[in-house]
């Protein structure tokens, strides 16, 4: 009697191969994007611009690079994943590389601020929420969080690189090095990406049926703004942008760009500072890559709540830390790196509850441009803070309390608002 053929292993679906593309853009358009907060002290020098107008310049670019995000997911939809972020790492590679010549406040904030922050912002987190919609179904919420951590960790684990490059060889290498890392992503993006997984003929992972490829003829404009008119309208909405500003003013805003001065100030080298951030940046590829895991399992808006009370009192903690040196440092660096942004898969999650499947990539595109403008306004008000009191004290301060009132908020997402009492006769 003949033995039952083996079956035959199973093949690795073309999706993680989209992913793991997807991840080298997000970490090297999130390094991009991150790269003024080490050339604060040379443009300084160079140029004797205030902490103030070069954080002008920089809350530009992190307003933008969240604002375009709802318009980037209807771009893509419109036009193809592969072709516009092809189009958009050209852009970003010229952008960067052009900034190599300015010499005036009002290029930098051209360059730095809107061409480099608009480019950044269409491979941003939305893109990585877009990949994991359209290729899977079962481990979503692990992929949002490996791509969320891509993006954080892209901010924070090239920066030990690029600050030994402006010490050694100017802040201009610097501009050269990232506008030729992004240029080097367009010939493997237009080999591996694809637009969705009917275009090889293949289910979503965890999915049996082969969905059809859904065709856009919307105007990305009148498409983006459907989907913020419908969240304006959502209590649900309100409660999410309003906890992710408080999360992009706790993050990329203030720590993302201004730690490094801060610990200038401290007496604590460039070098040095920006290896708190990498340590950071390894810190959260764990913690919101676990963050996706647990997403998938446990109550988001609970775990939200967790992520923004921890990260409060790790921000109250850190002017104490600057009194222990490296050492204290280090200890905040670990803590604040594992919650450095594990609130974006449940947040994902939160938006699909809220509106729906086919519109989580869009609504959460409105909600991380709410993540933006907290980025960007904290940015500005703490280099202003700096420059009118000679530290940052109060700026951490300020965002550790903003962390602790997103606690409660997070709690009330998803809940039903307590009906009337009926009126007694």
């Amino acid at each position: 009697m003949l033995s039952p053929t083996p079956p035959a292993p199973a093949r690795l679906h073309y999706g993680w191969i989209v992913a793991g593309v997807t991840f080298l853009i997000l970490l090297i358009g999130a390094g991009v994007r991150a790269t003024p907060g080490i050339l604060i002290v040379p443009w300084e020098r160079e140029f004797g611009w205030s902490t103030a107008t070069i954080s002008f310049a920089i809350a530009v670019n992190i307003f933008l690079y969240g604002m375009i995000g709802p318009f980037a997911v209807a771009i893509i939809e419109r036009f193809g994943l592969r072709r516009s972020v092809c189009v958009t790492l050209v852009v970003v590679s010229a952008g960067t590389a052009a900034t190599t010549l300015m010499r005036e406040v009002w290029q930098m904030v051209l360059l730095w601020g809107v061409v480099v922050g608009a480019g950044t912002g269409m491979v941003a987190n939305v893109l990585g929420a877009t990949i994991a919609s359209r290729w899977f179904v079962r481990h979503r919420g692990l992929v949002v969080g490996l791509l969320t951590a891509s993006a954080a960790t892209g901010q924070l684990v090239f920066l030990p690189l690029l600050a030994s490059l402006v010490v050694g060889q100017g802040w201009r290498a610097v501009s050269i090095t990232v506008a030729l890392a992004a240029l080097a992503l367009v010939p493997l993006v237009a080999w591996l990406m694809r637009d969705h997984p009917s275009d090889l003929g293949l289910a979503r992972v965890g999915e049996d049926r082969v969905a059809p490829t859904p065709q856009s003829g919307i105007n990305p404009a009148r498409r983006a703004l459907q989907g913020l008119a419908m969240g304006l309208r959502s209590r649900d909405f309100w409660l999410l942008s309003g906890t992710f500003f408080i999360c992009g003013a706790s993050t990329n805003g203030l720590v993302g760009t201004h730690l490094i001065p801060a610990c200038v100030d401290h007496g604590i080298p460039e070098v040095a500072a920006a290896s708190m951030l990498a340590l950071m940046g390894l810190c959260d590829l764990l913690g919101t890559t676990a963050s996706g895991w647990l997403t998938d399992r446990y109550d988001p808006r609970r775990l939200l709540a967790w992520y923004y009370g921890l990260r409060g009192l790790s921000l109250m903690f850190l002017p104490a830390a600057f009194d222990h040196s490296v050492y204290g440092l280090s200890l905040f660096a670990v803590f604040y790196g594992l919650d450095w942004i594990a609130t974006v898969p449940p947040t994902v999650s939160l938006a699909g509850k809220a509106f729906g499947e086919e519109n989580a990539a869009l609504m959460f595109g409105w909600i991380a441009a709410a993540h933006q403008i907290g980025a960007a306004s904290a940015a500005w008000a703490a280099g202003t803070m700096r420059t009118n009191t000679g530290d940052y004290h109060s700026a951490f301060l300020a965002a550790g309390f903003l962390c602790l009132a997103a606690t409660m908020m997070a709690l009330f997402i998803g809940s039903r608002p307590p009906e009337a009492a009926p009126a007694t006769a």
